[in-house]
């Protein structure tokens, strides 16, 4: 869809990699951030697995946006050796399949304690990991998730600034910075802009706590993907619907002639949801772009 090229967590979708990639072509996505395959994660996969999944992408014209990789999802006391070896290798994954981008995180942060006792042990980790991708042609993306030490765009800015890498770039996830009470658009996205290499598609709402198709929450996804728009820089959106409490009949009082209502339950149907909803919101932005020139 023009500069924005379309991604997804397909794993919420089903198990089976066939049958992800089937609902996927459905809305015309060609492209698969890769976190659970097969029944289980990625990076639990040996080499001999890792080239069968290559095999079975490449038989149905698919690639990699990002290796949704678990690294850094670890406590900060926790011992980082073992975790350094599991990133080698997803490295190693990662340039088997193609991949330009890991997605990882920033460790977490004991609860009740301040976060920047940690802080020169994180960018020590970090710095680590970005060091270890220097030469790989793979580019390192933080994830802002809740309670790790960057779930704040102040603590994301610190890293990013501080470790300054090409190699060590920013998701910007608006639900995970509603779900800490920030606002997302202008106060978040204007601070972590300049770092921002990449889109996690997923909104949300406070009342009731929940994660929302694109557009439907306070996540201004319009006001972002408008300004990066605006901006002619082509970027991945990768959706992760995380729908699991947001109900049909929810669904049906937004878009009340979507034959998505009359789906099966399931993977493809939240699926749907949040796919449908962001193509629409695409749309808009590409139309109202045209009607400007």
């Amino acid at each position: 869809m023009g500069q924005f090229q379309l991604s997804a967590f397909s794993d919420e979708i089903g198990g089976d990699l066939e049958f992800q990639m089937d609902v996927l072509e459905q809305y015309g996505i060609k492209h698969i951030e890769m976190r659970g395959v097969n029944g289980k994660g990625l990076v639990q996969n040996t080499r001999e697995e890792v080239l069968g999944i290559k095999r079975q992408l490449a038989d149905r014209g698919f690639k990699l946006s990002s290796v949704g990789s678990p690294i850094g999802k670890i406590k900060i006391t926790d011992d980082f050796e073992p975790h350094l070896e599991l990133f080698r290798y997803t490295l190693e994954i990662a340039e088997i399949l193609e991949a330009p981008y890991i997605r990882l995180f920033s460790f977490f942060i004991p609860e009740g304690e301040n976060p920047a006792i940690y802080r020169d042990e994180v960018l020590r980790r970090m710095s680590t990991l970005v060091k270890e991708a220097e030469g790989t042609g793979v580019t390192l993306l933080h994830e802002n998730e809740a309670k790790i030490y960057g779930d704040t765009p102040e603590r994301c800015l610190d890293l990013l600034d501080s470790i300054n890498s090409p190699h060590f770039k920013a998701i910007f996830d608006p639900a995970n910075y509603i779900h800490c009470g920030v606002n997302c658009y202008p106060d978040a996205f204007y601070q972590i802009k300049k770092h921002l290499a990449y889109m996690h598609i997923k909104d949300a709402t406070l009342e009731p706590r929940i994660t929302v198709p694109a557009g439907y929450g306070i996540g201004h996804l319009y006001e972002i993907l408008n300004e990066i728009h605006s901006e002619g820089k082509p970027m991945f959106l990768s959706l992760e619907p995380h729908l699991s409490k947001f109900t049909i009949e929810q669904f049906a009082k937004l878009e009340p002639n979507s034959p998505i209502i009359h789906m099966p339950e399931g993977g493809a149907r939240t699926f749907a949801m949040a796919a449908t909803s962001l193509i629409k919101l695409i749309r808009r932005i590409e139309e109202e772009a045209k009607q400007e020139v």
